[in-house]
């Protein structure tokens, strides 16, 4: 009886002591379905810095719906578009880092880093890269009014008219505004920009020769090709589009280096815990690897793209570094 008492007293006495500690390891239990095996436990979102119905819409919403399936949790999409991406980019970057808010980037957010040199955040800072989903090339275009049949002769064309030649994309930036800032770069013609708020604005003015060149998203452009409505004069990957086979790459008509892609993938609120980060990599791959989706998004003009974390996050880097030289180099004005 009196040792039991002596160790009750010893307890009371050691209480006030441990409660700083206690409160510790409570907290410790609260994050720890943040970081284990029940996550996810609710519906995570997915935050996109595009209006509904972009291009890389469906690739996102396709995976959104896999993830669903294979964690058995609702992963939904939420649009929050402007100023170039910002807006919906700096809403993750200061979202709790628990794992159930994710962020849908893509080349624009890293042309923003250079572009936006005042946004309240910093990409490779504030948020950490998941997985990538998706490459998709580009197609440059003219409009059947310019007399030119191929790259080398739209070239010389720029070259002897410097400054008459306009093109459109769907804003500063925007993938389309920096493939041709690139085209630039590397061949040192002058064709003068001509930004409009989201994409079709743009293919309208090409459709109407208001515009007489772009570069944008093969499966879009692709039956205009086809029709006529639009003359296609090189694509911007590493190889020729199945879409479009008869097309060649800009490399191969001549830019020696010329690659712009559209790419798209996921990411997080910096201090995610590493186990959400791996579980949510470990299941994208898996479901990229599986050859109906690979068929169906290369139907429609898209490559599934596999990376560890490391890779996608040393692949972002470049991104950044890439474009921020093409700024430069180009004169491009920034965005406060």
């Amino acid at each position: 009886m009196s040792g039991c008492l002596r160790r009750t007293a010893l307890f009371t006495l050691a209480a006030p002591v441990a409660a700083p500690l206690a409160s510790a390891f409570v907290a410790a239990v609260a994050v720890l379905p943040a970081q284990a095996g029940d996550y996810p436990s609710r519906p995570v979102k997915i935050i996109v810095p595009f209006g509904a119905g972009g291009p890389t819409d469906v690739y996102t919403r396709d995976i959104a719906a896999e993830l669903q399936q294979v964690l058995h949790q609702a992963f939904v999409m939420e649009n929050r578009p402007g100023a170039g991406t910002t807006i919906g980019t700096e809403f993750v970057a200061h979202a709790p880092a628990d794992g159930y808010t994710l962020l849908m980037v893509s080349g624009t957010q890293t042309v923003n880093e250079t572009l936006y040199p005042n946004k309240p955040y910093q990409l490779m800072r504030d948020l950490v890269p998941i997985a990538p989903l998706i490459d998709s090339d580009l197609v440059l275009v003219v409009h059947p009014s310019v007399p030119a049949k191929n790259l080398a002769e739209f070239l010389a064309l720029a070259r002897a008219k410097p400054g008459t030649l306009n093109y459109g994309s769907s804003g500063p930036g925007s993938n389309y505004h920096m493939a041709a800032e690139l085209l630039k770069n590397l061949t040192g013609i002058n064709i003068v920009h001509v930004p409009y708020k989201g994409s079709s604005g743009m293919r309208t003015d090409i459709l109407s020769g208001q515009i007489q060149v772009l570069f944008d998203s093969i499966p879009t452009m692709a039956p205009m090709i086809q029709s006529g409505m639009v003359r296609a004069l090189g694509t911007s990957g590493k190889t020729r589009s199945p879409i479009l086979p008869d097309v060649p790459t800009l490399d191969e008509a001549g830019v020696r280096g010329f690659q712009a892609t559209l790419w798209v993938g996921f990411m997080a609120p910096k201090g995610t815990p590493q186990p959400i980060i791996d579980l949510l990599n470990r299941n994208i791959t898996a479901i990229l690897q599986r050859p109906e989706i690979k068929e169906a998004w290369e139907k429609q003009g898209a490559t599934p793209v596999i990376m560890t974390q490391a890779q996608f996050t040393g692949f972002m880097q470049a991104e950044i570094v890439k474009w921020a030289k093409v700024i430069k180099d180009n004169h491009i004005a920034l965005i406060n």
